[in-house]
């Protein structure tokens, strides 16, 4: 089960899309759903969260806590909303087109992707961009 929890002002609308989408991106890599949890948030939460328990101090747009068993995945992805704002203006992007690349990126992190080295992170790209232009077929639908 996917779920969508906001610590900050955020919300997210038309959540059965996003999940049915998200869902559809976990299947595609051969994995069943578990239970995955989305937590907005801003960034001093996010900031504490990356001190606490990876031992960062800097600002990041994504955390992701994997829990998974075998094929099925499950975990818990926070989303600093301030980092998306500012990333989305960074690389001239929308704002939800920002959003759909930091949501397919936590649960292509649980489905086995990683972005450690240059070539991970070209095909984590890749991976998102696919992503975004599933969403895409999703909303004409």
């Amino acid at each position: 089960m996917i779920r969508f929890y906001s610590e900050t002002d955020f919300n997210l609308n038309n959540k059965q899309t996003y999940k049915n989408w998200l869902k559809s991106i976990i299947e595609k890599n051969n994995k069943r759903v578990g239970e995955i949890n989305y937590i907005f948030c801003d960034d001093p939460y996010l900031l504490e969260i990356n001190q606490k328990y990876l031992n960062h101090d800097y600002f990041t747009d994504i955390i992701t806590f994997d829990y998974s068993e075998g094929k099925k995945i499950h975990g818990d992805i926070y989303i600093s909303i301030d980092r998306v704002r500012e990333n989305a203006t960074l690389y001239n992007q929308t704002f939800d087109k920002e959003l759909l690349r930091v949501l397919s990126h936590g649960v292509l992190h649980l489905c086995g992707f990683d972005d450690q080295n240059q070539e991970d992170k070209i095909q984590m790209t890749n991976q998102e961009d696919e992503a975004i232009i599933l969403y895409d077929s999703f909303i004409k639908s």
